[in-house]
């Protein structure tokens, strides 16, 4: 080759590389995934913009994280270095999915997702020059149960051309498909409301108006807002809909903010959602259609659950005074089958209208913002005196020291002869006030569940739960069979009824001692004093009975019985009591403890070490077997030292917020419940709530285990 034809060669190869229309970024290459700059379209112009998108490709089964990565995680973030006068915009975020993982819910994309941003050329770029545009990019990758992070330098060079520039053939249509579907407002109306810890976001307009609502859900810009684990439920309008969510125990003790943003995806679209505090727009619903599945699923498993934990309810503690008052009825009606049945179906209605009560009460009492939870009647020591007062009355009666009507039954099926279906119902509000308090297993998602939920909902679930309660009594009292092998009443049932006494004695001295947890010592006389009239009041009644059946006079007995208990009730009902000075309910046990606070707990977790948290009440019978029979064991004891763990206990006898916030944050509204947070961090464990030194040993040794690149540090 000449001289000459060599020089011309390479005027020609660098006319092709100074002339080319780009220059293609290199992907960046990192464990799991590659990163890349590619750019809507082939150039730019002056005073103009180009799209330009990161375009992240994760491997099968891994994931990277969207601006709010919900429970854990880390959002991607772009650092752009760019020629003085050029600027670059937010990044358009594609709308994200759910990434559940265990008890914690993540936001993200798996696969391949472009990150779209805006590049703004200022009017002095001059045509013909080129603009190299680099970003410097951190993500995230994630799989089950590894993450890496992850960072890489890419760049692009672009020509800078005087008219409009083509879309670029291979990345072109992708990034304008990114730019086109990402969320958008679409001109719709929103507002939310925040009542304790309930979030509710009311979204209505034309887009809205067919939608099915189904898969709706929304991602809120603010990872505070709500807890992103729990389920949204949906209410269809005509215009729209209204999304009820659980608040974020940390949102729930600040004020609401003004305006709540974020993303809401339904029917397979997309749209940026900016809400403001106040009442729902038009149509939003909230009293409309219910959505197709959704919460319907939920409602149906929560209904199932809280059957399930009715039934089981009957089999605690808490629970066994009462069975007295149900035996002793039963056997009362003997042949009687139409009485057996009137009175059970006065049992369910008594179950079922009690359960409705309470948790109106409770419903309202969260709404307004108050911290309880399911067991609340017995954080107030009033209740709790003159709980103590009906048990002692009641135990009277089956002592014999004073009878109701003519019969010689308990309290409740007393009052079953006197007054007829009157006496079960009574009996079925008085096992569901004591009983109430124990959760049992299934119950705890189940009002969790419903309480999460739109009253309606909520209550539908309460009332299933009641049925459950009362579906084996009422199953005995409507089986013929059953009832023939019951022995028929008889001299038998008079020993019966006063060795039943006993277990109503111990009742009322477990309410005693849950009063003195509630009060201190200072706050029993009040209530000491008034189980003295009432036995006064008894007695004086029984005389009277006994006169009456003589034939004589008893009107100014019966007056002195009823002016002595009424005395005694005010005493308790009319008293102010004096808070409890005693912080644990275990002190006793073995096991060293420390008060539980969210402080306290990250402070523990932060050392690596495993934390078992213990939520319990004076008042739960189901918890205090667990304490006298599992934590009190010398085994639990070794095993915690051996473990190097540390125990709080959750003590929620009286109320307390900080409490009611950690309940709610596993979906919780009562006690018992176990938690033990493994040395290597993460979600806690849930132990069951009926435990066993076995049980609680095994956790421990597997909790102390750390993964191999901690325990090595």
């Amino acid at each position: 080759m000449s001289a000459m034809s060599f020089r011309a060669l390479l005027v020609v190869l660098l006319l092709a590389v100074c002339c080319a229309p780009r220059t293609r970024a290199e992907p960046g290459v990192t464990p799991h995934v590659t990163a890349q700059l590619v750019t809507q379209t082939d150039g730019v112009a002056p005073a103009s913009g180009v799209v330009v998108a990161v375009v992240l490709s994760a491997d099968p089964g891994w994931h990277t994280y969207w601006r709010n990565p919900g429970d854990a995680g880390e959002a991607t973030t772009i650092r752009w270095s760019l020629p003085s006068g050029w600027r670059a915009g937010e990044i358009v975020w594609p709308a994200p999915r759910r990434l559940p993982a265990g008890p914690i819910t993540n936001y993200g994309y798996e696969g391949q997702v472009l990150l779209p941003t805006l590049i703004q050329a200022p009017a002095d770029a001059r045509p013909g020059d080129r603009v190299a545009i680099a970003a410097s990019v951190d993500y995230l990758v994630c799989a089950a149960v590894q993450c890496i992070p992850g960072s890489a330098a890419l760049k692009i060079v672009l020509p800078i051309v005087s008219g409009l520039p083509p879309l670029d053939p291979h990345w072109g249509p992708a990034v304008q498909a990114a730019v086109a579907a990402a969320p958008k407002s679409a001109g719709l109306s929103a507002a939310y409301q925040r009542n304790g810890d309930l979030v509710r976001l009311a979204v209505a307009g034309t887009p809205l108006e067919a939608t099915r609502g189904s898969d709706a859900y929304f991602f809120p810009f603010d990872d505070n807002l709500i807890d992103h684990a729990k389920d949204q439920s949906v209410e269809l309008g005509a215009r729209g809909l209204t999304l009820t969510m659980t608040a974020s125990p940390s949102s729930a003790r600040t004020a609401a903010a003004a305006r709540v943003r974020g993303v809401l995806k339904v029917d397979g679209k997309a749209f940026e959602i900016d809400a403001v505090q106040g009442p729902p727009p038009l149509g939003a619903g909230g009293l409309g259609r219910p959505a197709a599945g959704g919460v319907v699923g939920s409602l149906v498993l929560a209904i199932v659950l809280a059957f399930a934990g009715g039934i089981i309810l009957n089999l605690m503690p808490c629970v066994f005074p009462i069975l007295s008052m149900k035996a002793i009825a039963l056997t009362s009606h003997g042949e009687n089958r139409p009485e057996a049945r009137r009175n059970a179906l006065a049992f369910v209605a008594g179950v079922v209208a009690s359960f409705l009560l309470l948790a109106g009460a409770l419903i309202a009492a969260r709404a307004g913002g108050a911290a309880i939870g399911w067991g609340f009647q017995l954080q107030s020591p009033i209740v709790v005196a003159l709980l103590v007062l009906i048990m002692f009355a009641a135990a009277l009666n089956l002592s014999g020291l004073y009878e109701i009507g003519t019969s010689i039954q308990g309290l409740g099926s007393g009052l079953a002869r006197w007054a007829g279906p009157v006496g079960s119902l009574f009996t079925g509000a008085l096992a569901v006030v004591v009983a109430a308090p124990c959760t049992a297993p299934f119950m705890g998602p189940a009002l969790g569940y419903a309480l999460t939920q739109p009253a309606v909902v909520g209550l539908t679930v309460f009332v299933a739960l009641g049925l459950g309660f009362a579906a084996p009594f009422t199953l005995l009292s409507f089986s013929p069979g059953l009832i023939h092998r019951l022995p028929p009443p008889g001299p038998w049932m008079e020993t019966m009824r006063k060795t039943l006494a006993f277990p109503l004695y111990a009742s009322a001295a477990w309410l005693l001692w849950v009063l003195a947890h509630l009060t201190g010592p200072d706050g029993l006389g009040r209530p000491l004093t008034a189980l003295v009239l009432i036995a006064a009041a008894a007695w004086v009644f029984g005389l009277a009975q006994r006169r009456k059946a003589a034939g004589g006079r008893s009107w100014s007995l019966l007056a002195v019985a009823a002016l002595v208990a009424v005395l005694g009730i005010g005493l308790v009902a009319s008293g102010s009591y004096p808070p409890g000075s005693r912080q644990s309910t275990t002190s006793e046990t073995s096991l060293p403890s420390a008060p539980f606070s969210p402080q306290n707990l990250a402070a523990l977790r932060a050392q690596g070490r495993p934390v078992l948290v213990n939520f319990t009440a004076a008042w739960c019978v189901t918890c205090q077997v667990n304490e006298r029979l599992t934590f009190s064991s010398p085994s639990v004891a070794e095993a915690l030292r051996r473990s190097g763990g540390a125990y709080l206990i959750a003590d929620w006898t009286s109320r307390n917020a900080t409490i009611a916030d950690a309940l709610a944050a596993q979906g919780r509204v009562g006690v018992p419940l176990y938690l033990l947070y493994g040395a290597g961090g993460g979600a806690p464990i849930t132990l069951p709530q009926i435990l066993t030194p076995a049980i609680v040993v095994d956790a421990l040794n597997r909790a102390s285990i750390r993964p191999p690149a901690q325990a090595a540090r």
